[in-house]
């Protein structure tokens, strides 16, 4: 067996494809520097992130894929699931192997796995979208804090950047440490070290003065939609689970 050890980056994933193909290996197995844990008698492989070789894979990829079952090999690389650079592989290989459409093909375990795993992190995406609270900060950038399962936040850049195209933002992935800020014309990346016991959420010292009202205003608006009889409790966390609500000033 030999390990293909990548920089968890996507293109360092389809880079590992590329030698899978370019060594021929027939038995190889991709994982993140993390998640790599070496095994006697096993050899390891460090893949260097090349954009040429994994701009090869892809464009071969986008020949036998729609841009649908495309989108889904990617989102279904945001799900960081500790086997998703075999699956991805074993998915990719059969794409290849193939002169038909391998998409509906859930005979296939790969294909299965990708459809299923897509869809899942299609449904943290559309929660995130529905779920982000901002907060206006003192500079006038509103901000907002998320911890979602899956990495989306490459998938709802979008949304935000065309919903709140007149104003800053920072969205801010508490999990992953990384985040997007929106400057009225351009999204960017960027990073944050958080000193060690403060929260990314409750930075009272960086909020806007009027921020306190606005969360107050919220609440009451809430409570006031909000119809006793109606309650159902089951329902409200099925579409709302409980791992958001901390993020969530109506929640406090």
């Amino acid at each position: 067996m030999t390990h293909l050890i990548y920089d968890g980056s996507f293109e360092g994933l389809l880079t590992a494809i590329f030698e899978v193909y370019e060594y021929k290996l027939s038995q190889a197995n991709i994982i993140t520097r993390d998640n790599f844990q070496p095994a006697i008698f096993d050899t390891k492989q460090e893949i260097f992130t090349n954009d040429e070789k994994a701009d090869r894979v892809w464009q071969g990829l986008q020949k036998k894929l729609s841009a649908n079952a495309g989108r889904q090999f990617f989102k279904t690389f945001l799900s960081e699931e500790k086997d998703v650079g075999n699956q991805l592989l074993a998915y990719a290989q059969h794409a290849f192997s193939q002169s038909r459409s391998i998409e509906g093909d859930y005979g296939n375990a790969a294909v299965l796995y990708v459809s299923q795993t897509a869809k899942k992190v299609d449904r943290e995406k559309h929660r995130m979208e529905a779920f982000v609270r901002f907060q206006l900060l003192k500079d006038n950038i509103f901000y907002a804090s998320i911890q979602p399962d899956y990495n989306v936040l490459p998938l709802i850049q979008k949304h935000f950047k065309t919903r709140y195209a007149d104003q800053q933002w920072i969205i801010y992935d508490a999990a992953r440490k990384y985040g997007l800020h929106y400057d009225l014309h351009d999204v960017h990346m960027v990073e944050f070290n958080f000193k060690e016991g403060m929260s990314a959420l409750h930075t009272a010292e960086a909020l806007d003065d009027r921020e306190s009202l606005y969360q107050l205003l919220w609440k009451q608006y809430f409570t006031s939609v909000n119809i006793k009889e109606r309650k159902n409790t089951r329902l409200h966390i099925q579409h709302m689970p409980r791992r958001y609500w901390k993020f969530l000033p109506e929640k406090q």
